[in-house]
């Protein structure tokens, strides 16, 4: 009898091949996209300089080991740090986001794609300082630029229809698989490594929410992305030494990642890669709070004057809201730290109803000791507008809507305030980068002397000078 040979040809999974495809292949051809990029690396920038600012933050930076030095490494901006690209993708990753104040992308998962330069400038930065010591031509930050928009829109495509926060885990996983394929591709690795390094970040899963949420809401929030882009380049070092992928990292049965993590739902790209996401970022430009709550924000700074005067007659404040915001930020009782008010829908909206602004400071303990925001919080009831809800997962829309009204005790009212979109929505860029430049000068300045924070101005505001320069030349310009 013919002996039966199996056949154990695997076929790659069609999410890793077409991610690894867009990235070694895939020219982008969009200027809106390349602009977009260069404001987002703006802002990004800006603010991991304000992050600089809070001792909280820079106790998580340089090197673990104290002492340690590197022959090739990178600069992280804004210190005179000089460390390996894993170290110094965490480091720029979690000064990005230590403040909550980079830009955003929301869907059926939701997330901060700025994330992944921490990755792409410590990568990209390292790569060119190795060339330069082999005699070699380094990378310009048109490169970096690309590598962006592509990390965004990985990032982002899969946020459309996976959502990792409804099986109980974080999105900076997303962040981790970004930052793995263009990082993989900046070091030089073939499609064929891309997938491979691809595979053990989606093996890798990710974090659990446990931090997000009360009663653990913590501070881990804000460097659990730098730690994600940061295991995204030990990754991709790992790979291009030779290590091995897994083809059906995704869907092998029982193993794979759409049985172990999302119950047997399929990973899915919810349409072609190209510049969508760059092109349509949500930017955070005046406030440093949540973005499901940036138009509860507007809406109450818009009140404060029909308010201010009037705060110990006010009986109720409805803030009507969509279901993102309501499972995610609506908190009632204690919250114990910055990074617990920084994710309350309620909070938010009190300070900008009693102050007229949000800042960074106001998350500090000092500040929210003032017993009126409390108070004021125990009187507001939040409720979901299923409109809202519906447009905020539409593709042609992309709204995050919210209104406010106030109540007062003698049967009057503000006027109901409703906003459907921010500042920083794509609908709004006219209105919104000027305001994005206007943030980034007083966040440089808050690091560097006038002279040193008007070089780097003057080079991320002109754009055919930045995409020619080298980038290494460009991350020395911010060391201080």
């Amino acid at each position: 009898m013919e002996k039966v040979v199996e056949d154990r040809t695997q076929v790659t999974d069609h999410v890793l091949e077409s991610i690894a495809d867009y990235v070694v292949n895939k020219e982008i051809t969009s200027q809106i996209a390349f602009e977009t990029a260069r404001y987002a690396l703006m802002d990004s920038l800006g603010v991991a300089f304000l992050a600089l600012r809070y001792p909280e933050c820079t106790k998580h930076l340089g090197p673990v080991v104290p002492g340690t030095t590197v022959p090739v490494g990178t600069r992280v901006p804004g210190t005179s740090f000089y460390l390996d690209p894993i170290e110094g993708a965490f480091d720029i990753g979690t000064l990005i986001r230590w403040l909550d104040y980079n830009d955003t992308w929301l869907a059926a998962e939701w997330g901060h794609p700025s994330d992944n330069f921490g990755g792409i400038l410590a990568v990209a930065d390292y790569v060119s300082r190795k060339r330069v010591s082999e005699g070699k031509e380094p990378l310009k930050m048109k490169d970096v630029l690309e590598a962006a928009i592509k990390a965004y829109e990985i990032q982002g495509v899969l946020a459309l229809d996976n959502s990792l926060n409804r099986v109980g885990f974080d999105h900076v996983m997303f962040v981790k698989i970004a930052s793995a394929a263009v990082v993989t591709h900046l070091l030089g690795g073939t499609k064929e490594e891309v997938i491979n390094c691809l595979s053990n970040a989606w093996i890798d899963t990710g974090a659990l929410r446990t931090y997000r949420h009360e009663p653990n809401t913590g501070s881990r929030k804000s460097w659990a992305a730098g730690d994600a882009t940061a295991r995204a380049v030990r990754l991709a070092f790992k790979t291009l030494k030779g290590e091995m992928g897994y083809k059906t990292a995704l869907t092998a049965k029982d193993w794979g990642f759409e049985d172990v993590v999302m119950d047997g739902k399929e990973i899915t790209l919810a349409m072609d890669l190209d510049a969508y996401v760059m092109e349509n970022i949500l930017f955070k430009i005046s406030y440093p709070a949540e973005f499901h709550a940036q138009t509860a924000l507007e809406c109450a700074i818009e009140l404060h004057d029909a308010v201010k005067e009037r705060v110990d007659e006010i009986e109720k404040v409805t803030i009507t809201t969509h279901e993102s915001a309501i499972r995610i930020i609506d908190k009632k009782g204690p919250l114990h730290n910055p990074a617990d008010r920084d994710h309350c829908l309620q909070y938010i909206t009190a300070v900008g109803l009693l102050f007229g602004n949000v800042t960074a400071d106001s998350y500090e303990d000092d500040f929210a000791k003032n017993p009126m925001i409390d108070e004021l919080r125990d009187k507001m009831d939040v409720v979901e507008n299923k409109q809202y809800s519906k447009d905020y997962l539409d593709p042609e829309k992309r709204s995050i809507a919210n209104a406010v009204q106030v109540f007062f005790k003698d049967g009057t009212t503000t006027e109901l305030v409703e906003r459907e979109y921010p500042i920083g929505h794509r609908r709004r860029r006219d209105e919104g980068i000027p305001l994005l430049i206007e943030k980034f000068i007083e966040n440089v300045k808050t690091r560097f002397p006038e002279k040193q924070a008007k070089q780097i101005f003057d080079v991320l505001n002109d754009h055919d000078k930045l995409m020619e320069t080298d980038v290494n030349a460009f991350m020395d310009l911010m060391v201080i």
